[in-house]
């Protein structure tokens, strides 16, 4: 039967060379299409069968792990009579089960103890952590980290971040500075979170960027991280060659209000990219450096729109009252609206009887359109 069967392709075979060119490749497209189809149809097939039965394992054992969360942590009499955390011994027969040997049902047992833990604090979620590592799950987080593959590196980092486990810098350090965003971003975060002494020392060696979506996680984590070692960011400003972390560490001295980094701030006057001299100008405003004011105001006329309009914003945030006579002069006379309603508002936020005399003047003085500017900056509602 077989013989026959590949003789019977090997005429066909023979006759397909006799065939017009075109049918042939027609022929041969149709082939194709046919194979890549049932690819298709299989792989989707086998996907599906894979999460039919992820699904029913998770059915069959979320229970018994919840079940044994419920009874060795959440009922737990020594925690309820006060015993510390570090004292207390779980009960060794049901953490034994054959069950819990299994790949799949650590894995499952990681992920249902960071969902618990994402929801207890204090003592319960010290408890979760312990019986994490008393079950020698770490172990299974540590082995992910060695693969080659990013999706379980950075599940890996994930778990042991929830469950604040430290990492060696030897093994998250390089991660830092990954090539792949989300592994790079996810190690970062870790970092900060888990590092006790210099969370902030993988910026010595970071050559990729911080993206802007990561410098917004990033500060969250920095900002809610209890007990975090905050260094002078000043460090970071003067040395590093990495724009996006000179960036960064601009929002951060404003936030931290770092005065003794003025002078080194002041220093990215110079550069020559003009937007992140827009930034140091930003944060010279936040940090009320009237030793910069008098630079700002010289520096004025040569600078671009962008520019021009956070040194007016960073007048008004300083407010020493020296330059209301030049916020005056850029609202009456500057053609650009922009301009006009920067200085508007910094002259408003001088908040003084000089600054009040001055919008009295001018409204009584000016022409209709910069009424309307300084009516509207006057709004409580939509000032800013």
């Amino acid at each position: 039967m077989w013989r026959d069967l590949v003789d019977l392709l090997w005429q066909a075979y023979e006759q397909f060379g006799f065939l017009p060119l075109f049918i042939q490749v027609a022929f041969s497209l149709i082939i194709v299409a046919i194979l890549a189809t049932i690819t298709a149809y299989s792989s989707i097939l086998y996907k599906r069968y894979q999460a039919y039965v992820h699904e029913k394992r998770l059915n069959f054992i979320t229970p018994k792990l919840e079940d044994l969360i419920t009874e060795q942590v959440l009922l737990n009499e020594k925690l309820s009579m006060g015993v510390p955390v570090d004292e207390i011994e779980f009960d060794p027969v049901p953490l034994s089960d054959k069950i819990y040997k299994k790949i799949w049902v650590r894995q499952v047992m990681i992920d249902v103890l960071i969902q618990y833990r994402k929801n207890f604090r204090g003592d319960v979620g010290e408890l979760l952590r312990k019986l994490y590592i008393d079950m020698e799950l770490t172990k299974d987080s540590f082995e992910k980290m060695k693969t080659m593959r990013w999706e379980r590196k950075i599940k890996a980092v994930i778990e042991l971040t929830q469950m604040n486990i430290p990492i060696s810098d030897v093994t998250i350090l390089p991660l830092t500075n990954s090539p792949n965003p989300l592994l790079r971003a996810v190690a970062r975060n870790a970092y900060i979170q888990l590092s006790k002494n210099e969370p902030f020392k993988f910026f010595d060696i970071a050559t990729e960027p911080l993206l802007p979506w990561d410098q917004l996680e990033m500060f969250r984590i920095i900002t809610t991280t209890k007990d975090i070692m905050i260094p002078n960011f000043s460090r970071w400003i003067s040395y590093s060659t990495n724009k996006s972390i000179v960036a960064f560490c601009l929002k951060l001295i404003a936030h931290y209000d770092q005065k003794t980094a003025i002078p080194a701030v002041m220093d990215l006057l110079n550069n020559k990219d003009h937007y992140f001299r827009a930034e140091a100008i930003n944060c010279l405003g936040k940090l009320s450096a009237e030793i910069a004011e008098v630079r700002l105001v010289k520096i004025y006329e040569h600078q671009p729109l962008n520019c021009q309009i956070e040194i007016l914003r960073a007048t008004g945030m300083i407010a020493s009252g020296k330059y209301l006579d030049f916020l005056k002069h850029e609202l009456m006379y500057s053609t650009n609206f922009d301009i006009r309603m920067a200085a508007t508002r910094a002259i408003i936020n001088h908040d003084s009887d000089e600054s009040a005399a001055i919008i009295k003047e001018v409204m009584n003085t000016t022409y209709e359109e910069n009424r309307i500017i300084i009516k509207h900056c006057l709004n409580p509602l939509i000032r800013n």
